[in-house]
């Protein structure tokens, strides 16, 4: 554990993403299975440990600990784990369990006796131990790395691509023995059926406007940027799979789906609720999103459809190889010998130039809520990643609006002496209203002047959240607003993000709740 916990510490510390590779590398290299594979799992999120939960250890320490002093301290620290490793205050001579004893202790102590488990582990453990613990335990990591960057590092270890470890992740599980063995040349690749995992993503790149100049449109196809979630349909003869773009498994949540797709094949496209295949907004597709498992009533009020858009296998057969406009032919084909009740065709967008296709980006946006364009290169294959010249998304224009500092809150990781996280409204009648919540878009510099003006602006206080005067003014851009019973306001706001702090602006001449219906779909 000692190692892991020592890694762990050096991720956190470190923002040189090539460093946290390089770490990475090196601990894979030379730890033995099966610790490597379990700390390869808690790194990209695969590890369970159900038992064990954040109010679970604030109740074990709660038990040794003042609960205003752990509150005082939470509230400074803003890390559970953190917090934790430096209140507790026994201290004995000994050494962790190596993690795969350590999960496997975890995850068999019954629930009664896991706190005194839980207090006897935090008292051998050194401070750093003690928040490693802490973050084996609930998952929550927080320290700048994401399963591509842990995917990364594997194939620098092994020097195998990170396409191809892509290609057989899904289809393994920890401690991923089988894996290593075969990234150290002791055996051979997995062999994973291909209806039974999840395929990598192709992503696009945001146009920009020399690029314009470069591209000849006769060489491009065009289709609307649906606003749903991307998905991947997995159609075997053992059933139907359904893929979030990170790999996760969400067919529980859309049942309806699943058991309508009919037919073999992989395919990329846009999850969306409504009825007859009239999408509807994305906040009505969030109700189904927040529910692991969709209710009949959900089902019937919000039922979920797929807009396809591409083709990876059709039937059995890799198609990836082929360009964008082999693999739509093949899609048609498939669609009309494979009826489908969930299932439907994106639209292609006929247009002589690329004005003309502009003209349709605004007309889409502006009388159908459409997020935009995607652009297709005709002769592209399907390659995994964001392969450049290929894809482009040309999202219509942010909309924004002058919304006023309501709360702040602390961030987490290397933000977390920072308060980093904030809340903001505008005017109903006499008082400001919340309309959404945004933590980034702004500089490092300008994250320190809104520290110290919050700090010095602060009215009360509620655990990490500290209310401030009503003065400061952001201009918050953001890609649409939904109406939302969750909200004072009864507005929401998608992908809020800080465009410019108004020092200069008075906070009376921010935005109105009346204001909000132009935006509000």
């Amino acid at each position: 554990m000692k190692r892991f916990a020592d890694l762990l510490e050096l991720l956190a510390l470190t923002p040189s993403r090539t460093r946290k590779i390089a770490a990475l590398a090196q601990y894979f290299a030379e730890v033995p299975d099966p610790d490597r594979g379990l700390a390869l799992a808690v790194l990209t999120g695969e590890m369970d440990i159900s038992n064990v939960k954040p109010a679970l250890l604030k109740e074990t320490v709660l038990a040794e600990v003042d609960e205003t002093l752990f509150a005082l301290s939470y509230d400074y620290v803003g890390d559970l784990g953190e917090t934790i490793a430096l209140i507790w205050p026994h201290h004995g001579a000994g050494e962790l369990p190596r993690l795969r004893d350590l999960v496997q202790l975890l995850n068999t102590t019954s629930k009664a006796q896991l706190p005194k488990v839980i207090g006897g582990l935090l008292t051998q453990a050194a401070i750093h131990e003690r928040w490693a613990l802490v973050k084996l335990a609930t998952g929550a990591l927080r320290i700048g790395v994401s399963a591509r960057l842990a995917k990364t590092a594997l194939a620098q270890m092994s020097g195998v691509e990170l396409q191809a470890i892509e290609e057989v992740w899904h289809g393994l599980k920890p401690p991923y023995e089988e894996l290593f063995a075969w990234l150290e040349g002791r055996a051979e690749r997995p062999e994973i059926d291909h209806t039974a995992r999840f395929h990598p993503l192709m992503l696009s790149n945001p146009i920009e406007d020399k690029d314009f100049e470069k591209l000849d449109p006769a060489d491009f196809s065009a289709e609307w940027k649906w606003d749903g979630i991307r998905v991947q349909l997995v159609l075997g003869k053992n059933g139907a799979s359904l893929f979030s773009r990170t790999g996760d498994d969400i067919a529980a949540s859309f049942p309806d789906v699943v058991e309508a797709a009919m037919g073999r094949a992989v395919l990329d496209g846009e999850l969306l609720v409504g009825h007859d295949f009239d999408a509807r907004s994305f906040n009505d597709l969030q109700q189904r999103l927040n529910r692991k498992v969709a209710s009949g009533k959900q089902m019937s009020e919000l039922p979920a459809f797929v807009r396809v858009y591409d083709m990876l296998f059709d039937g059995d057969e890799d198609i990836r190889a082929l360009g964008w406009q082999d693999r739509r032919a093949r899609l048609e084909n498939w669609f009309a010998a494979n009826p489908q009740t969930r299932m439907d065709l994106s639209e292609i967008l006929p247009f002589a130039d690329w004005d003309d296709l502009g003209r349709l980006r605004r007309q889409g946006a502006d009388e159908h809520g459409h997020e935009g364009v995607m652009i297709k290169l005709r002769t592209a294959p399907y390659v995994p990643g964001r392969p450049k010249g290929f894809w482009y998304k040309w999202k219509r224009d942010p909309n924004v609006v002058d919304a006023v500092l309501m709360y702040a809150q602390r961030g987490h990781g290397k933000r977390s002496s920072y308060y980093s996280d904030y809340t903001f409204g505008v005017w109903k009648g006499n008082e400001i209203v919340p309309i959404g919540k945004a933590y980034f878009g702004f500089t490092d510099e300008e994250l320190k002047q809104l520290d110290r003006w919050i700090r010095a602006n602060t009215t009360a206080a509620f655990g990490p959240v500290r209310e401030v005067k009503k003065e400061l003014v952001f201009e918050v851009a953001f890609d649409s607003a939904q109406k939302s019973g969750r909200h004072k306001s009864g507005v929401a706001l998608r992908f809020p993000r800080i465009n410019r702090i108004r020092w200069d602006k008075p906070a009376q001449e921010a935005a109105r709740l009346e204001d909000m219906d132009a935006f509000v779909g």
